[in-house]
């Protein structure tokens, strides 16, 4: 900064708007004590917000449990209001169905009872007149057309496998005479039943199994047919049906034996008693040969079939025996399913099994029409006896009076109870959906008052932001004393006006009114006169050359860093930043609060600064590429009396205007590098405080615009005497003793390093750049790795491949081809294709890629222009230029760059469009481009100083086997030969896989360094002649007419040309640049073409025609080849940054150049 124009910048511009906080109260005392340390204010906001806060969690809680307790309410009334209705259905539908059962169940049975009395009748009355007829009497009578009519009788019952029998009453004296006629009539009633139930046996095979007298099968006797004797009357079954009713047990067996059938004879002295019908349990036998407990009706049938006659008989009995399983079917319709029905009888002692227990349950389940038997036991769930519905199934009508005392009265009652189905059936999903219905409902209501809540706490939240962000602005831009003058200034108003301050600040900074007129506004400006103080001017010396050659991303970098280190160290020394204006860092000591030693505290700082700079600097130098290392800062310091407050309008800050403000600029402007200048008041300040030791004169008085000449002092940083009594002087000296020893001179090489070590500051700086291109490799490594889906295998022993490459007669310019093939961009190759940020090239690799990189560093002669630095300053160039590659969509503009794939690989498959087209495939194959900045790094090698010609008219080794392009074929064989060795077999593997992308990069390294040979006429003119095919536009090669192999081939030669003049604009760089890099660089050339010809080298003198030789060569070379970047139309903003700096350099190198070489010549002769 050395115009009046910068120097006002910093002037209008001062104001502290960085990150650093405001500073608490710092007296005087606390500065004499030496108490330059202090604690951080941080800002807190105020109570009434937090308490704001609190009382909002606390609504929110409150109405989060009332939601919660409405939900948990009203979701658990509605679930139990839905059961509540299912089971109140429930409970309605079995009353339905148990009445229907009810209901024709005893329908069913009083149909069935009557059509058993007629049918009891009918025999009676026929009977009595047949009996007439034949002169024959009871028990001597069997029931013509027996088998029709009994049919006729279980069809009335509707009971389908019901069995009837006929059985007479014979007294002991009828026995004899009773099995002669049953000898006689039991075949004719078996042929009649054998011919109307079509039988499938005959009635002479009936007979043969029939017993023909009375018995009974004694348990005594095995059970075999035992006559019946004694004076007990019998009851014998006569007539059966069907006619296989009993086909094991003949006819003839009586019923009225206790001891065989109980309960047979107890319905039967029953059903006498009273003259009726009688019901009990019964075995049955299923249809499976289960026994299953059935029933047994006895109907009596008497000698008159006036069954109102005082004098009838009961002579004989209808027996029935039915299950009640088919009786109860077809009560129910179908989808009237689940109904238990229990039947029970009141006299259990009628039917007992096998085993003695008495039957006296049966269960069964009827589904619709359809019944099913579940067993002689009550088996219906007990949860439903409150459910249960009881009948009598048949009301016999018996009067018990009629009956001897004691006497069981046999009753069938039916219990019907729901099952568990059919309540099953009842219980829907309508409960729990209704639930979640409500439930839901009160999320939805829930959500929408959060998704409210959400949008008025975001809004809360941006108006607080904005608050706080505000108040932490004001906390930073003013100091704690200013801020708070503010503040009651304001509050004061507010007071005046009925104003809410916090209301106030939500509009910002305006409505402190800084932006009306103070009269108007009735407010005073807040602002002071600061009458000692010291002012400190930092500005990064060679920045904007520096800058010129980066990447946006690079410049932020950098200054964050450095800035942020200097934030640090003024926090520490209580130092107020006022502000930084481009590369200029400005602070001051002494205000707002008073610093009686201001002077020391800013020199200490400043000489802190001095030196965490070169560590900075040094250290970026790794990441941020060659020439970082050489920034320094230049620092002036002036001390005096500003006047500082609060500018209103705009933007308002705190500002310092005065005097003192320039001449501290001036201090800076007019200082050197790495150095720190001070003003006579600054010098003073520090001789009286008894540091004179630590101040040196300016050997010569500097002129100051607007003071003329002024004396000025350099800050010393060699170690001086401490000095007794303070503490602060004690803290000088400790940061002294960790700087160099200086000598008392005008110049200082730099922080930290002596006068005798100039080799290890030319080693260190070789490290850097090492480390830098190792990670430059690396990372491009990386990207090849992913693109071949992260394989890397072993390379133990060169290949055949690897083997032929080089050998033999041929040399490297032999190889050289003017279309080199690219690799192709395949869609499908992003299934195999990793993110570049996941590949790790393993430990091994990168040590190999940086020992090979430091033996290529090696290999490099120490020359002042064609070495290593060089040839990072070129690599730096070219990975500029590739990530500058864009693709240009019609009327889109920028699309996609190379360095947006580096940094953001997640989305490989928009960043991997390939740039054919445009970048012709250079950006799509990481091989390429790990080749082109391979070729840079290595385009130099062993350069010796000389150009071809001279290396040629020298007859140098190199010369005789390589003829012409002598460096460059020299470097290429050097370099690659070290890169076949077996000490880097895992870097190859990691470059190349296949012999075809070992053959394409061996390609791409020929093309690319050859290429650097400009001074050649015969390559110059291939390439010239290449262009114009590629790129003219009178070519006859169109785009639209190639076919798709003449397409590739012509992208190919596109992006061969392409890639050699890259790497010839990285080679010339330092002309595209700014004026300051193509200085220092030109300069280099000189001195070593000008040492060449003063070793007698070089046939002329090149200062005679340096001079016109430049302009010539931005004239034909270097614009010529900047414009050719900007019409290939793949190089973006570059092309045109380049072209406009060549252009300004080859300007200033017309009005500079001939004084610059005369300051050459002075130069090379002053270091001889």
């Amino acid at each position: 900064m050395s115009d009046d124009r910068s120097l006002s910048s910093k002037k209008s511009s001062i104001t502290r708007l960085s990150s650093s906080s405001s500073f608490p109260s710092h007296d005087a005392s606390n500065s004499t004590s030496g108490d330059i340390t202090r604690h951080r204010e941080t800002y807190q906001p105020p109570e009434v917000w937090k308490q704001e806060e609190v009382n909002i969690l606390r609504a929110k809680i409150l109405v989060a449990l009332i939601i919660i307790s409405a939900v948990s309410g009203v979701g658990t009334s509605t679930y139990f209001l839905v059961k509540n209705q299912e089971k109140t259905n429930f409970e309605n539908q079995f009353a339905g169905y148990s009445s229907e059962v009810l209901i024709v169940s005893r329908q069913k049975a009083d149909h069935f009872l009557s059509a058993l009395d007629a049918f009891s009748v009918s025999i009676s009355s026929q009977a009595a007149s047949e009996q007439a007829l034949l002169n024959t009497s009871w028990p001597f009578y069997a029931i013509p057309d027996w088998s029709i009519k009994a049919q006729g009788l279980v069809e009335l019952t509707g009971v389908s496998d019901a069995k009837v029998a006929m059985v007479p009453i014979v007294q002991a004296e009828e026995r004899v005479r009773f099995n002669e006629f049953a000898a006689q009539a039991v075949p004719k009633w078996y042929q009649e039943s054998v011919e109307n139930e079509k039988s499938d046996m005959t009635a002479d095979q009936l007979w043969q199994k029939t017993v023909p007298f009375i018995h009974f099968y004694d348990p005594a006797n095995n059970y075999q047919p035992t006559p019946l004797t004694g004076n007990a009357e019998s009851l014998p079954a006569l007539q059966l049906y069907p006619i296989n009713f009993a086909p094991d047990h003949p006819l003839m067996v009586t019923l009225l034996n206790s001891m065989m059938a109980p309960g047979t004879a107890a319905l039967f002295n029953i059903s006498r008693a009273i003259g009726k019908a009688t019901i009990g349990f019964s075995l049955l036998a299923d249809a499976d040969g289960t026994q299953v407990v059935g029933s047994q009706i006895v109907h009596p049938i008497f000698d008159t079939p006036n069954s109102d006659a005082e004098d009838k008989k009961m002579v004989a009995a209808t027996g029935i025996r039915l299950h009640w399983l088919d009786y109860f079917k077809g009560i129910l319709t179908e989808g009237e399913d689940g109904i238990v029905v229990v039947l029970k009888t009141a006299c259990p002692d009628l039917c007992t099994r096998q085993d003695g227990a008495a039957a006296h349950v049966a269960s069964y389940r009827i589904d619709g029409p359809h019944a099913e038997y579940l067993g002689e036991s009550d088996v219906h769930n007990p949860k439903y006896d409150s459910m249960e519905i009881t009948d009598v199934f048949v009301d016999l009508g018996i009067d018990e009076s009629q009956l001897p005392k004691g006497t069981c009265v046999p009753t069938l009652t039916l219990h019907v109870y729901p099952s568990e189905d059919l309540e099953i059936s009842f219980q829907t999903d309508k409960a729990d959906i209704y639930t979640a219905v409500v439930v839901v409902i009160f999320i939805f209501t829930s959500l929408v008052f959060l998704l409210y809540d959400f949008f008025v706490r975001r809004r809360q939240v941006k108006v607080m932001d904005r608050i706080m962000r505000q108040e932490r602005i004001v906390a930073n831009v003013f100091p704690t004393a200013i801020r708070n003058r503010l503040y009651q200034s304001q509050e004061r108003q507010n007071d005046k006006d009925g104003r809410d301050l916090n209301h106030e600040f939500t509009d910002g900074f305006g409505d402190l009114d800084f932006e009306g007129d103070s009269h108007i506004s009735g407010s005073a400006p807040l602002a002071d006169l600061f009458p000692s103080i010291t002012v400190v001017f930092a500005d990064i010396a060679g920045f904007t050359a520096w800058s010129s050659a980066r990447e946006p991303q690079q410049v932020f970098v950098l200054l964050e860093t450095i800035y942020g280190a200097f934030d640090k160290i003024a926090y520490r020394h209580n130092v107020f930043k006022v502000e930084t204006v481009g590369d200029c860092y400005v602070a001051a000591v002494g205000l707002p609060e008073p610093v009686e030693k201001h002077a020391l505290v800013a020199c200490l700082f400043a000489l802190e600064c001095l030196k965490k700079m070169k560590e900075v600097t040094l250290k970026l130098e790794v990441t941020l590429g060659p020439d970082t290392g050489d920034l320094d800062l230049r620092t002036g310091i002036h001390s005096g009396q500003v006047t500082a407050g609060v500018l209103r309008g705009e933007r308002s800050r705190f500002q310092l205007f005065g005097d003192t403000m320039n001449t501290a600029a001036r201090m800076e402007q007019s200082g050197e590098q790495n150095r720190i200048q001070l003003s006579l008041a600054t010098a003073n300040i520090l001789t009286e405080a008894g540091l004179g030791q630590w101040i040196m004169p300016r050997s010569s008085k500097i002129n100051v615009k607007g003071k003329g000449d002024m004396q000025t002092y350099w800050l010393r940083k060699s170690r001086a005497r401490r000095p007794k009594g303070s503490d602060l002087k004690s803290s000088m000296t400790t940061l002294a003793e960790s700087v160099e020893t200086e000598e008392e001179s005008d110049s200082l090489d730099g922080i930290g390093i002596g006068f005798d070590v100039e080799n290890d500051q030319k080693l260190a700086k070789i490290e850097r750049l090492v480390e830098w291109n190792v990670e430059v490799l690396a990372s491009l490594l990386q990207q090849i790795i992913a693109s071949r889906g992260g394989v890397v295998n072993e390379i133990t022993a060169l290949s055949s491949a690897e083997q032929r490459i080089g050998s033999g007669d041929t040399t490297v310019l032999d190889e050289f081809t003017p279309i080199i093939p690219m690799k192709r961009f395949q869609a499908e190759d992003l299934r195999a294709r990793r993110r570049p940020s996941s590949i790790d090239i393993g430990d091994e690799a990168k040590s190999q890629l940086r020992m090979y990189l430091s033996h290529i560093a090696e290999m490099y002669q120490d020359n002042p222009f064609h070495n290593f630095q060089h040839a990072s300053h070129v690599t730096a160039s070219v990975k500029k230029l590739l990530t500058r590659i864009v693709k240009f969509g019609e009327g889109n503009g920028l699309a996609f760059t190379s360095e947006r794939y580096q940094a953001d690989d997640d989305d490989i498959g928009a960043n991997l469009v390939d740039l054919v087209g445009h970048s012709f495939g250079i950006t799509s194959d990481p091989l390429t481009q790990f080749a082109v900045v391979f070729s840079a790094i290595i385009h130099d090698v062993d350069h010796p100083g000389v150009p071809n010609a001279q290396l040629v008219k020298e007859n140098t080794r190199s010369a005789q086997t390589y003829k012409k392009s002598v460096a460059e074929q020299n470097s290429v064989e050097l370099a690659w030969d070290m890169l076949m060795s077996d000490e880097y077999s895992a870097l190859r593997a990691c470059i190349y896989q296949t012999e075809s992308d070992l053959c394409r990069f061996r390609q791409l390294v020929v093309n690319t360094v050859l290429a650097t040979d400009i001074v050649d006429k015969e390559l110059q003119a291939l390439r010239k002649k290449r262009w114009e095919t590629a790129f003219s536009n009178a070519s006859p090669l169109s785009d639209s007419a190639l076919e798709t192999q003449d397409q590739e081939e012509h992208d190919d030669r596109k992006a061969t040309i392409v890639i050699e003049h890259l790497i010839q604009a990285s080679d010339v760089s330092h002309t595209m640049q700014h004026w300051h890099i193509y200085k220092d660089w030109n300069e280099r050339f000189f001195l070593e073409c000008y040492g060449a010809y003063k070793e007698g080298r070089a046939g002329s003198d090149p200062s005679e025609n340096w001079y016109k030789g430049e302009i010539g060569f931005f004239d034909f070379y270097v614009i010529p080849l900047a414009k050719k970047l900007e019409s290939c139309g793949v190089f973006g903003v570059s092309s045109d940054e380049c072209l406009n700096y060549a252009k300004a350099n080859r300007d200033e190198w017309v009005r500079e150049g001939q004084a610059m070489v005369q300051q050459y010549l002075a130069k090379y002769n002053n270091e001889q």
